[in-house]
């Protein structure tokens, strides 16, 4: 009997002993469990122009790779801008056009024909004034003739041989930076993607007109999901930037790990969201984690979650 007695007080000894083991490990896990939310930095794609909605090639809810096109304005006076501004920089980079140049050439066909005709009575009209058949103001009218054609000559074969130069290099500059200006013009009339992203929203329908500033798509790259969480002041000595957390959320196929990215130097008052009767009176920092990219799309901004420190 007494052996039985024994046994019994050592049984429930035992029993109590591993309660409290059990709670205390319970509440030594409590003090690395934390309650927070996912958070998402939206990025805000916009054009530096105004203009009517042309083209809307994506929908909320789908997933873009980086530089894929998101949203077109309509651009049809900076296209003929550009078209404007390559046909002025190829001229001016193959001198004048060809019927142009076709009309100084006949021209110097001319003066050479004509320079001819002048030498010639230039030549019979020496002879004629050695024999005085003629005065000597009519051969310095033959003379001064004949130097007026071959001036005219000379000037019409530079009038060509400028005519088939490109344009002076100041000028070709100009017109380089005038399509390009041209060309930076009509790119502002569409956007694209930096990085693969969720679009979370679309603010605009095709046919609107787009104020210049004003967003019209909203991407959420993975990368731009954390995580939010409050711990008190006496457990902030324990964490430190890169330090490794588990995330835990329902519905989540399964737990998602990261890293504390920030932790704020100024405590708050615990966020309504969270706060329970216990804690609603007590100042919190505000602690945020990283998750990887990969993972990161398991979670959903303002979605509750649990976040474990691991030690």
């Amino acid at each position: 009997m007494a052996n039985s007695i024994r046994s019994g007080r050592s049984f429930r000894a035992a029993l109590t002993f591993l309660l409290a083991l059990s709670l205390t490990s319970c509440n030594d896990d409590s003090k690395n469990r934390f309650q927070g939310y996912a958070e998402g930095e939206y990025v805000y794609v916009a054009t530096s122009v105004a203009g009517r909605l042309d083209k809307l090639m994506v929908s909320r809810g789908q997933t873009v790779e980086a530089n894929a096109p998101l949203f077109a304005l309509e651009h049809e006076n900076e296209t003929a801008e550009v078209e404007q501004a390559k046909a002025q920089l190829g001229d001016l980079e193959t001198g004048k056009r060809q019927p142009e140049i076709d009309v100084l050439r006949d021209q110097l066909e001319q003066a050479i024909t004509a320079e001819h005709l002048s030498a010639t009575q230039a030549a019979r009209d020496e002879k004629q004034y050695t024999i005085g058949a003629i005065s000597k103001s009519q051969l310095d009218t033959s003379r001064s003739t004949h130097k007026r054609d071959k001036d005219h000559v000379d000037e019409s074969r530079n009038q060509l041989k400028t005519g088939q130069l490109p344009a002076r290099e100041k000028q070709i500059r100009a017109a380089v930076a005038a399509l390009a200006q041209a060309q930076w013009k009509l790119s502002q009339k569409s956007a694209s993607a930096g990085q693969a992203a969720l679009v979370f929203d679309t603010l605009f329908v095709e046919g609107e007109w787009v104020p210049a500033g004003t967003p019209v798509v909203s991407l959420l790259p993975p990368s731009n999901i954390k995580v939010r969480f409050f711990v008190p002041e006496e457990t902030l000595g324990r964490l430190k930037t890169g330090q490794a957390v588990t995330i835990h959320c329902d519905g989540c196929a399964k737990e998602v790990p990261a890293q504390i990215a920030y932790i704020s130097p100024e405590p708050e008052f615990t966020p309504p969201v969270i706060y329970s009767n216990e804690t609603r009176s007590k100042l919190v920092f505000m602690i945020e984690a990283m998750p990887r990219a990969e993972d990161a799309t398991l979670l959903h901004p303002g979605q509750p979650v649990e976040v474990r420190l691991n030690e």
